[in-house]
């Protein structure tokens, strides 16, 4: 049976969450203050720890830099409600598996606990270059878990905007990231994709840089663009047979939800822009 350790210091959310983890056959075993989780994470096994930040004792990102000193390989889900941008690039830093704001949705976390116990390779190492919230800059492995990973981190640096405008922007960069995973880095973590993230007082902008050499659209059977008219899903069956994920009218798709897409002359390279007023 797999073992968690929920950290939480509120007892009425530690009981809870103890209680649905192991309705769904998942043991655990509880800490409330960061002394208490560092010996027991020291002394004990755990396939993963879900984390609260606002601890007595020791702070939690503070145990996540001794984790990561010591080289800790045990996944780590952090839950708060600290949604400051600098908290949330101090976790990333840290290597944090995921970052989940509260109040919690149970039924998802349980789904996220699961997905996580059953993943049994590690994350790769996301590479922070540049930690300042209005200019982010980050090297990412070329896996789709990383890129599911760090479009939940970004969506939380976006928390003060509207809901539809966090949406767009959310859809369209998960799109040209998935891309540059795919196409670019070939789905292998060795290699990385720089993102470049900067917000402005009147706009957001994400730069994407892949490790390829670049592409015509035009001439890529698996994407949208690429294909005649007289066979307008021709390209559905071709990303099936190269193993990428369904979909091709992802190009279309951004050019429809934000307000500038500017490639490289390589095309290796992409900036979106979405203004805010």
């Amino acid at each position: 049976m797999k073992r968690v350790l929920v950290v939480e210091d509120d007892a009425s959310i530690h009981l809870v969450v103890c209680r649905y983890l192991e309705s769904a056959g998942i043991s655990t075993a509880g800490a409330t203050d960061g002394v208490e989780a560092l010996n027991q994470i020291r002394r004990e096994h755990f396939d993963l720890i879900l984390l609260d930040l606002g601890l007595p004792g020791i702070h939690g990102l503070d145990i996540l830099k001794q984790l990561q000193d010591e080289g800790s390989r045990t996944k780590v889900i952090v839950m708060t409600g600290d949604d400051a941008p600098e908290t949330i690039l101090k976790a990333v830093q840290r290597q944090v598996c995921r970052y989940i704001l509260k109040p919690l949705d149970m039924k998802s976390l349980v789904e996220l606990v699961q997905y996580e116990l059953a993943t049994q390779t590690l994350p790769g190492p996301i590479e922070v270059l540049s930690a300042r919230p209005e200019w982010i800059e980050l090297l990412v492995p070329c896996d789709l878990t990383s890129a599911d990973r760090i479009q939940g981190f970004m969506r939380h640096m976006e928390s003060d905007l509207p809901e539809h405008v966090r949406d767009s922007i959310g859809r369209a960069f998960r799109e040209l990231l998935l891309n540059a995973i795919e196409w670019g880095g070939k789905l292998d973590p060795n290699h990385k994709v720089r993102i470049s993230y900067l917000r402005a007082r009147r706009m957001l902008m994400y730069r994407i840089a892949d490790p390829g050499p670049g592409f015509n659209m035009e001439t890529l059977p698996h994407a949208a663009l690429g294909n005649p008219q007289e066979n307008p899903l021709g390209h559905l069956e071709i990303r099936k047979e190269m193993g990428l994920r369904p979909g091709g009218f992802g190009i279309m798709l951004v050019q429809s939800l934000v307000d500038e897409l500017i490639y490289n002359e390589a095309r290796n390279e992409v900036v979106l822009v979405k203004y805010l007023d």
